[in-house]
């Protein structure tokens, strides 16, 4: 049974990274804080000479406090000035920054309001630079098993790199990276990281796939990603996806995709192993919403999207199962 989505099923790590940097967050609370490197006096107790600094380490901004030993990434650095546990924190930074993550009631204990009268100034959109690289079998390899081409990966703007720039702050890319060009904004991807997986300076407007659909068609498909967008291209259909999966599509959008297409569908992740399973309950209220179609990957396949289903087991049996539940097949 599908159940109503949790109000902080969204609210981790990685979904607060998709839409701010960790230097937007130590900016906003570190109010010492000016420069990468430059040292500064503790706001987490007394202290008076500059003996703190925030620094790249391992890929991410760490607060390093040289005087005690202390040290915290972005999120750790909130719990402990305000005496937070951790999903308060990601309540505080949602308020702040109003990311809109957090569908529950906020208290006044978790307002940002109560944490001084800090205000984004000059809110600045994120700034995201990259520098490439060459292919190697290694990107091959990985792509290949969602039948995704080199080929496909250029229409879709995809490339590899090796560094990349959030605010003029360098990340080295030591495992598998990818930069996502929509819109002259990008989405770095690091498929290999269990945390800091997804950066983005990308808005809810920059529809994934958009720039490559055909004029028209038979069938288009709102995905849960790009990499889902682009396996359905590989097996033969058209596709987008938002920049969240819990973005609801507005009226004019689906009307669009309606006068371009003979028919649009929903395939969304089928979270099997989650009990509120949010992908399937977003889909669920998309097609309720505008009477569209919803695919369904069946839980026994053990895919929870399109994209490992063809990684699993191959693309004939994807195509199958997207077929046996369209109102027409091939």
């Amino acid at each position: 049974m599908i159940q109503i989505r949790n109000s902080d099923a969204y609210l981790d790590k990685d979904s607060v990274l998709c839409k701010i940097s960790e230097y937007d967050i130590f900016k906003f609370y570190c109010h010492s804080f000016k420069k990468n490197g430059d040292k500064f006096c503790s706001e987490l107790r007394q202290d008076k000479s500059p003996t703190c600094s925030i620094i790249q380490y391992n890929g991410k901004l760490l607060y390093k406090d040289f005087g005690n030993g202390e040290s915290h990434d972005c999120f750790s650095y909130v719990q402990r000035k305000y005496s937070l546990t951790f999903i308060e924190a990601l309540k505080v930074i949602d308020a702040d920054f109003g990311l809109g993550l957090h569908l529950g009631t906020v208290t006044r204990a978790e307002m940002a309001i109560t944490y001084g009268n800090q205000v984004i100034e000059e809110r600045k959109p994120t700034i995201i630079a990259k520098r490439s690289r060459r292919w190697t079998e290694e990107d091959v390899k990985f792509w290949s098993k969602f039948g995704i081409s080199l080929d496909l990966l250029a229409k879709f703007a995809v490339e590899p790199i090796d560094y990349f720039w959030i605010n003029e702050v360098r990340y080295s890319c030591h495992t598998l990276a990818y930069a996502y060009n929509i819109n002259g904004r990008y989405k770095i991807y690091r498929p290999l990281e269990t945390e800091g997986k997804w950066f983005s300076n990308t808005t809810k407007n920059d529809i994934q796939g958009y720039g490559q659909l055909k004029d028209s068609g038979d069938i288009v498909f709102l995905a849960s990603s790009l990499k889902d967008v682009m396996t359905l291209n590989a097996i033969g259909f058209e596709a987008v996806a938002f920049q969240s999966e819990m973005q609801l599509p507005g009226q004019k959008f689906i009307d669009h995709l309606n006068s371009r297409f003979d028919l649009v569908v929903v395939l969304y992740d089928n979270d099997f192993n989650s009990d509120t399973n949010p992908g399937q309950t977003m889909a669920n209220k998309i097609c309720s919403t505008y009477q569209l179609i919803n695919i369904i990957i069946p839980a026994h396949y053990r895919s929870k999207d399109i994209s490992d289903l063809v990684r699993d087991h191959g693309k004939d049996c994807a195509k199958r199962i997207i077929n046996i539940q369209l109102p027409i097949n091939d």
